[in-house]
């Protein structure tokens, strides 16, 4: 019916991360296999969509419940789509940026850090012929992903450091919708990432400068660091899920800047105690979601 030659006709995806991840898992499945290319034209699939070999889709309130291991044939990448996008969009980008920065590349935090508000305004198009940091920024987060991505492409081993700011993240993301404080998934990460920055301070695995700079980042990304959804009540629901769909807290917390650890076993107490210090340091200095989805460019 579709006239498809499975073998020599790759399925195209053209847009952004929900609709690479569709229409993976519909060529996935398609007579078995069907090849199939990504191309992003979000920021945010350029980093994290169009890189590895997962698809995944939304079900019965869930985030990527149902899915396959199926990399596509190929990832063709052009960030001048990203003029299309709105400054919101650019900084949600930035939350998964910001992850591969906190677990494994100093120089990557460091590049958000001096120039996140121009990426954000020129949405990554070079100043000029010589203005390298915009490649440079999307080249490393990349990179870090396939490093973590590569030896470990069918999950087979649990503990990864891309799951930071994807504790709770996920869940944080799908209760947040339809509220007047929704969420896009780089912010929930981000949120999720603020939160698991001041635990590993709390367990005393970061120091306080170390975590106030990293908080100070994802600020300058317009990132949020606090969340109302983010609850006592609500953190608990979503950890253990967690601990269930992950076998295991298996939390992967930053020790530095750029350098991460996996951390389980982490008592109510200690969850507590983050709690109290998050709320102090976060909750009236985060950028408003609310205001920003309605000031969007």
């Amino acid at each position: 019916k579709f006239n498809v030659d499975r073998r020599r006709e790759p399925l195209i995806g053209i847009g952004g991360g929900v609709c690479l991840d569709v229409v993976g898992l519909a060529a996935s499945m398609y007579r078995r296999r069907t090849p199939y290319i990504r191309v992003p034209t979000t920021a945010l699939a350029y980093v994290d969509a169009s890189v590895g070999a997962k698809n995944g889709c939304n079900f019965s309130g869930s985030k990527n419940r149902l899915g396959t291991y199926v990399p596509p044939v190929a990832a063709l990448l052009d960030s001048s789509f990203f003029r299309t996008q709105g400054a919101r969009d650019i900084s949600n980008s930035l939350g998964e940026m910001c992850k591969m920065g906190i677990m494994k590349s100093e120089e990557l935090l460091g590049l958000l850090e001096k120039h996140a508000s121009r990426l954000i305004a020129d949405r990554f198009q070079p100043q000029s012929k010589d203005d390298t940091v915009p490649s440079r920024v999307l080249q490393i987060a990349i990179e870090t992903m396939l490093e973590e991505l590569t030896p470990n492409l069918w999950e087979d081993c649990l503990d990864r450091l891309v799951d930071f700011g994807h504790g709770v993240g996920q869940c944080l993301e799908m209760d947040s919708l339809g509220t007047n404080v929704e969420l896009q998934h780089g912010e929930a990460v981000a949120s999720d990432m603020s939160f698991m920055t001041v635990l590993s301070n709390v367990l005393g695995h970061l120091s306080d400068s170390d975590r106030d700079r990293i908080l100070g980042i994802l600020h300058n990304c317009g990132l949020p660091t606090y969340h109302p959804v983010l609850t006592r009540d609500f953190f608990k629901v979503a950890m253990e899920d967690r601990i269930k769909n992950s076998l295991g807290m298996r939390l992967p917390l930053p020790v530095g800047m750029g350098k991460a650890r996996m951390f389980n076993d982490v008592t109510d107490e200690q969850f507590e105690a983050t709690f109290v210090l998050w709320e102090s340091l976060c909750k009236h200095s985060t950028v408003s979601v609310a205001k920003s989805k309605a000031g969007a460019e």
